[in-house]
């Protein structure tokens, strides 16, 4: 009795309420305690209050004890959650440009042309660093609704929306979120399996053979050519053929990855038929969301489209969409058409982007290439370029537009898991 008892006391106490969280220190601490014993920001204001430079290893601890107290109470038993910091400059700012791009054509035209290039720059930035990122997926998001809100409160009073061009717009909103969701699902890793793998299991994925001279012949069930395992040579090498496996070999992961697949060091996984790490959705494009990757762009491109002209058709009636982008006469006399039409310049810019991003993806589907194999062929010179480097071609996987969209289409991920333990 006495254990039962001592056994739900330390149950109690490793409980977390909605307001507790364990720091990265280990130690179990409140919400309300975060701006209390943080000595590194206390020195950090005591030197910046003497005139004195603070070093960066600082700073660096400020920002991660920052980021490390930054969280939400959680009801469900598991702590306070942390909120990753990256989600709120677009929150903060965002609104803030395009309300001060609303007072004057010169500021929207300095704000607008500054906005792209700042997060050109971010994506420079943490490209390099292959850090993650939710700065561009809360981008993305709160830039969707805060549209749609303004829709709501700037244009719909206006009263040339009716009921039905509402309906479209939320509906293509919603089914952008959908297709959103779907894209955010696995994009089809490859899960190593541990090392009690059972040989049976090898049995069902491989026919091998072996010779004297201890290199291992292995033909894996849907690869086109056998994969040739060298273990007697002093490098370790893996030769598929005659060719060195070191395309489908990841040292990281440890695993013999299907044709196409690649390493994502962002996600910290191979995927199946990597396309690319796409940082709007701050996830990989595989094998297994590719198709949902392309139909939420598209369902995307036409809701922004619709909601630019349906906002254009009432700030500046009587002319087109193309005439009243470019001349819209009195549009800044009041301050909430002005706003419209600033938001409107937005969303011809994100749509822009999109729309370029959306073209090379039907090409590199047309031509059955995927932006990691473009950029091997692009370093290797492996690649033909046309129309100025708009198109990559290496013939290495075309089999011709409507067999590469036949492909596309049917497009599965494969589930076999494979280990060098497997195949010795």
């Amino acid at each position: 009795m006495t254990k039962k008892k001592h056994s739900k006391m330390s149950e109690e106490d490793d409980t977390l309420c909605c307001c507790e969280y364990i720091n990265h220190h280990g130690e179990k601490t409140h919400i309300l305690a975060s701006c209390c014993d943080c000595a590194d920001l206390d020195e950090a204001c005591d030197r910046c209050l003497k005139g004195k430079s603070v070093s960066p290893q600082t700073i660096e601890r400020i920002t991660d004890t920052i980021s490390d107290r930054l969280r939400i109470p959680w009801l469900l038993g598991s702590g306070a959650k942390k909120i990753d910091i990256t989600i709120l400059p677009p929150l903060v700012f965002l609104p803030i440009f395009l309300h001060v791009a609303a007072l004057h054509i010169v500021l929207a035209f300095i704000i607008l042309t500054s906005l792209p290039i700042l997060v050109l720059w971010y994506y420079y930035i943490t490209h390099q660093n292959k850090g993650r990122t939710l700065f561009f997926l809360s981008l993305g998001l709160f830039s969707l609704g805060y549209m749609y809100y303004l829709f709501l409160t700037e244009v719909m009073p206006k009263g040339n929306v009716n009921f039905v061009h509402l309906t479209v717009l939320t509906s293509g909103l919603v089914l952008t979120l959908v297709c959103l969701a779907q894209v955010k699902k696995d994009p089809g890793y490859l899960r190593t399996d541990n090392r009690t793998t059972q040989i049976k299991d090898a049995e069902t994925k491989y026919t091998s053979s072996h010779s004297l001279n201890g290199t291992h012949q292995v033909q894996q069930k849907g690869w086109d050519i056998p994969t040739k395992l060298n273990l007697s040579g002093r490098n370790g090498k893996l030769q598929l053929g005659h060719h060195e496996l070191n395309k489908n070999w990841c040292a990281v992961c440890k695993t013999i990855r299907p044709p196409r697949s690649g390493h994502c060091r962002i996600c910290a996984s191979c995927v199946q038929r990597l396309d690319h790490h796409c940082v709007w959705i701050n996830s990989c494009v595989g094998a297994s969301n590719h198709r949902a990757f392309i139909l939420t762009l598209f369902v995307f491109l036409l809701t922004s489209i619709y909601g630019i002209s349906l906002t254009l058709d009432t700030i500046c009636r009587g002319r087109s969409i193309f005439t009243a982008l470019f001349y819209c006469p009195g549009v800044y006399r009041e301050y909430s058409t002005a706003l419209s039409f600033t938001c409107v310049w937005y969303c011809t810019i994100v749509t822009a982007g999109m729309s370029y991003l959306f073209l090379i993806q039907l090409i590199n589907i047309s031509c059955n290439i995927t932006e990691r194999e473009i950029r091997f062929a692009l370093r290797d010179k492996t690649g033909q370029k046309y129309l100025c480097g708009l198109v990559i071609k290496t013939d290495e996987y075309n089999r011709g537009f409507i067999n590469n969209w036949k492909e596309f289409l049917k497009l599965q991920p494969n589930h076999m898991k494979t280990t060098i333990e497997d195949l010795v």
